[in-house]
C-alpha cells in the first residue's frame, strides 16, 4: 500500500471536525467513500465533505475496492463485526474509542486481526497530539521528580431528556449499544493516558454505581490502579453534580512537584515547581485526531510503527470491566 484510501463507516458527529476533514490533509492519504444507514445523511455528508461515494451498507463500503483502508466510527456495539468484516475483506483498520462494549470484544478483534494478518490501530488520539505529549515529555524528564499519584476528577451534571431522546447522542446512555454509560464514552481517554504515561499496571480495582437513577446506566464510577512502577491512580467519574460543581481536572503529583492539566477544556498545563508555576500553552487543533491519523497513514503504508495498538485497546477495556463489574 502506497497511499491509504479511507472508507468511513458511521460517518455521524464525531467525523464532522474531529477526524473526517483530517484523512483528506494528510500526505498520502484520501477519503474515499462513506457509509450510514441513512442514505439521505450519507449523501449529505459526502456532498459537504467532497467524498466521491456514499454507501447505506457496510459491506458494499467495505468490498469497494477503490477503498483499501477501514475507519469505523459507529457506536461501540458494532465495532467488532465491522472491523471483523473488514479484516476478512483484507482490509486494515482504525476504530474509534472506546474499542468495543467489553474486553472480551476487544481481545476477539485483536485476534482476528492477527488471524487474518491486518492491521489494526484504536482512536486513543490523545496520545499523539502535542499538549498531552509534552506531559510525558515531563513525566520522562523527571520535571517534578518521581511520580508518586495521579488524581483524575470527572464531575458533569446529569444529562437532559432532549441529550437522552436524540438520535446522535442518547444511544451513549443504552448499556447495549455503549457498553454503559457515559464513563464508557470519555473514561477511555483518561485510561489510556495513563497506560502511555506510566506503562504496566500491577493490580486495578474500582466500584460503581447509579446514584441518581435518572437512566439504566452507572453515573459514578471510581477506580485505582497500582503501576508496576509504584505509580497510584486514583480516578473518580461522576455524571450527576450540580452545574456549578464541574469539573475536569488532572492531577499528577511528584516527589519536587506537580502537574495539573484538564482532558476535555482547553487551558494550559500548569507545572509547579519549589512553589513556582509555569503555564505551559498549546493552541487548540482544528481536528483533534489529525496528529493520530498522520501516525495511522505511516504504520499503514509501512514507514512507522503502530500508533495505538489493539493490545493498548484491550489493555483500556479490561479497565474498565473492572472498575464497573458488579
Amino acid at each position: 500500500m502506497d497511499k491509504v484510501n479511507w472508507g468511513i463507516i458511521g460517518c455521524g458527529d464525531v467525523t464532522e471536525i474531529k477526524s473526517g476533514p483530517a484523512f483528506n490533509k494528510i500526505k498520502n492519504s484520501s477519503l474515499v467513500a462513506v457509509m450510514r444507514r441513512n442514505a439521505a445523511k450519507a449523501e449529505d455528508y459526502a456532498r459537504r465533505h467532497h467524498v466521491p461515494k456514499w454507501y447505506d451498507d457496510a459491506s458494499s463500503l467495505i468490498n469497494d475496492p477503490d477503498v483499501n483502508a477501514i475507519y469505523i466510527a459507529t457506536p461501540p456495539s458494532s465495532h467488532e463485526e465491522y472491523a471483523i468484516a473488514a479484516f476478512n475483506a483484507g482490509k486494515p483498520v482504525y476504530v474509534e474509542k472506546p474499542m468495543t462494549i467489553n474486553a472480551a470484544s476487544a481481545i476477539r478483534m485483536t485476534n482476528a486481526a492477527k488471524e487474518k494478518d491486518q492491521k489494526l490501530v484504536v482512536a486513543h488520539y490523545r496520545r499523539a497530539q502535542p499538549f498531552f505529549n509534552k506531559i510525558k515529555q515531563l513525566i520522562d524528564e523527571a520535571a517534578i521528580g518521581e511520580i508518586r499519584l495521579v488524581r483524575s476528577e470527572i464531575y458533569k451534571k446529569p444529562s437532559t431528556p432532549e441529550y437522552l431522546a436524540a438520535e446522535h447522542t442518547g444511544w451513549r446512555l443504552n448499556p447495549a449499544i455503549a457498553g454503559g454509560g457515559l464513563f464508557h464514552d470519555i473514561g477511555p481517554h483518561q485510561l489510556d493516558l495513563m497506560d502511555f504515561y506510566f506503562g504496566e499496571i500491577d493490580k486495578a480495582s474500582g466500584y460503581s454505581a447509579n446514584q441518581n437513577k435518572l437512566y439504566n446506566v452507572d453515573d459514578i464510577v471510581v477506580g485505582n490502579i497500582l503501576f508496576k512502577s509504584g505509580v497510584i491512580f486514583n480516578g473518580v467519574w461522576c455524571f450527576s453534580v450540580d452545574e456549578k460543581q464541574e469539573k475536569d481536572n488532572c492531577e499528577i503529583i511528584g516527589s519536587k512537584g506537580k502537574i495539573n492539566f484538564s482532558f476535555f477544556e482547553h487551558r494550559p498545563i500548569l507545572l509547579t515547581v519549589n512553589v513556582k508555576t509555569e503555564e505551559i500553552v498549546f493552541d487548540p487543533l482544528p481536528h483533534v485526531q489529525q496528529p493520530l491519523i498522520e501516525k495511522i497513514v505511516d504504520y499503514f503504508i509501512g514507514q512507522g510503527p503502530n500508533p495505538c495498538s489493539g493490545e493498548t485497546g484491550i489493555t483500556v477495556m479490561k479497565l474498565i470491566d473492572c472498575f464497573t463489574k458488579k
